[in-house]
């Protein structure tokens, strides 16, 4: 039987990927005592970015909050094994961590970062409310436009 974060997945119609393996020497996730420390995850679809290049330039505002969206997506399919399977032993989104490729001149991160924060708080209710930091960088490793990176306690 699924449980409910799983069950809300499904009403939002969405499936957790495999989860990606690092690109370099890290690890996917660290866990201390009650805390889950999930490393960076991309926008990535089926090993590949899903919104390559620059929010703001070659990307639009729509398509960077949804490769936050997916970025999250992806930090979900890490926790859920940090969780041994079972995502309902999140108590709560502790914090998120959002990098958004983009120009020198974009003022919009926070806009593009609430693809991740949405979703954060439409699957966990209020658990899912976080601390935030989101911050525009040059470029992102393989072109990503957005990537996530979150930190969760857990029962």
């Amino acid at each position: 039987m699924p449980g409910r974060i799983d069950a809300r997945l499904a009403e939002l119609g969405i499936t957790l990927p495999e989860p990606a393996k690092p690109l370099a020497n890290y690890v996917p996730f660290t866990i201390s005592a009650r805390h889950v420390f999930v490393s960076g995850q991309g926008g990535m679809l089926n090993g590949r970015p899903r919104w390559p290049g620059k929010v703001g330039l070659t990307v639009g505002m729509e398509d960077g909050a949804l490769s936050a969206q997916l970025a999250f997506i992806n930090v979900l399919a890490q926790l859920r094994v940090a969780c041994g399977g079972d995502l309902d032993r999140v108590e709560q989104v502790v914090r998120l961590g959002g990098f958004v490729a983009c120009g020198a001149d974009f003022t919009q991160h926070g806009i593009v970062m609430n693809g991740a924060s949405d979703l954060a708080v439409a699957l966990f209710g209020e658990a899912g409310r976080h601390a935030r930091t989101t911050v525009g960088v040059p470029s992102l490793p393989l072109d990503l436009s957005v990537e996530v990176e979150g930190l969760f306690r857990i029962a």
